[in-house]
């Protein structure tokens, strides 16, 4: 596979725009090892969704001024650290148990495709898009992202040894941008095994959130592009699933302004990763001038930072059912 970019670099190039909702709700980001929990699993998660939906609704039709608000719902399965079942079991399964918590998903993602999408290593393109913010003082001694596959909001600082005794100073690790104290994270964005790189997982979600604003372009066309389901049966093979699945006739766009992702607590670690990610990522600036332009003739407030558009409902996981944490 060839390594691509979001735009054309060409004078003539052409970013071409997506429709997009008010707010994308994403009602599910669960791995395997909930599915293989069985159905009771799916619907105390629908269950506990359910009672912050109408929350989540209540906020944008506020923050967009009394006007009908355009909420598109998406589901997100795991099928890149494990494949677990197939598409023909899994899936009827999911939607039957949110539509018995009286809820609609209108769009399936597979978490591959923020990997490999449609040919397109879509991960890959938005790895040579970071941009690490160097700490005031720092002087190169950490090597950059590309190489270890590691980003961080500020700077682990090396110990130092003393001159008049043979012991070693420590030295607390500082953040970039530091409010009175310092709240240091440093996060793996991929590790390389016999089979190639694997991303991590904070990574993928960083991909799967630019999507879900509508700011991924390969060559200036949008990448994860909904396919709609034409109502057969699902194919029993995660690979013949499309990346992206629009799931019924609604007429709300899968990518919005702001999203709003609703999962368990046990996913707080990941998404704050997520969240240093996106902060570090140069999205495409004809794609930003696009939501801008556009939010503006709405009379519609977007953040500036990408990052800020992004957020997030966690909610407490039974004891019984909370036995493992995000990977």
């Amino acid at each position: 596979m060839t390594k691509t970019v979001f735009r054309e670099t060409t004078a003539d190039s052409r970013i071409q725009s997506v429709p997009l909702a008010h707010l994308s709700l994403e009602l599910g980001h669960l791995h395997m090892e909930d599915f293989e929990a069985g159905p009771e699993r799916l619907r105390e998660h629908f269950a506990e969704v359910r009672i912050w939906v109408d929350a989540a609704r209540a906020s944008v039709a506020r923050r967009i001024g009394g006007k009908r608000p355009r909420i598109s719902t998406c589901f997100l399965i795991d099928d890149y650290f494990t494949r677990f079942s197939t598409p023909a079991e899994l899936v009827p399964l999911v939607l039957a148990e949110a539509e018995r918590a009286g809820l609609v998903i209108d769009y399936l993602a597979r978490e591959s495709g923020c990997a490999v999408a449609d040919r397109i290593e879509l991960a890959e393109s938005v790895m040579h898009r970071l941009v690490e913010s160097p700490p005031p003082g720092s002087h190169g001694s950490r090597p950059p992202v590309s190489q270890t596959g590691w980003l961080a909001n500020g700077q682990r600082i090396m110990p130092m040894r003393s001159a008049l005794a043979d012991v070693t100073a420590w030295q607390p690790p500082q953040e970039t941008a530091a409010r009175n104290h310092s709240v240091f994270m440093d996060v793996e964005l991929w590790s390389e095994t016999e089979k190639g790189r694997l991303w991590s997982c904070p990574f993928l979600a960083a991909v799967w959130q630019l999507a879900r604003l509508g700011l991924v372009r390969h060559l200036g066309s949008p990448v994860l592009v909904p396919r709609p389901w034409t109502g057969g049966d699902f194919p029993r093979d995660w690979d013949r699933l499309p990346p992206l699945l629009k799931l019924n006739d609604s007429r709300v766009p899968f990518s919005a302004y702001r999203t709003c992702t609703l999962m368990p607590n046990r996913f707080l670690a990941v998404e704050d990763a997520v969240r240093l990610i996106l902060d570090q990522i140069d999205v495409d600036s004809g794609a930003l001038e696009q939501v801008a332009k556009r939010s503006a003739a709405e009379g519609i407030a977007v953040p500036e930072a990408v990052a800020q558009r992004a957020t997030y409902i966690f909610y407490e996981e039974p004891v019984n059912l909370a036995s493992h944490e995000g990977t």
